[in-house]
């Protein structure tokens, strides 16, 4: 029997080669007025992630 697909975790990364996925930096959505325009900039970048969250991905996304 094939593995499903995480259809959450799909919709929130982004595959960009074998061992690369890119995620969305969080806490984007109010009380941004707030952050220093150094941590505002950082937060319109997406972020790659993790080494030790890749193995999780690779489960939720089998054909990773």
């Amino acid at each position: 029997m094939k593995l499903k697909t995480n259809k959450a975790l799909k919709k929130r990364v982004k595959i960009t080669g074998k061992k690369k996925v890119l995620i969305r930096t969080g806490g984007q959505d109010h009380f941004n007025s707030r952050e220093s325009g150094k941590v505002k900039r950082n937060k319109r970048r997406d972020k790659q992630i993790s080494k030790s969250n890749l193995k999780n991905v690779k489960q939720l996304l089998p054909y990773l």
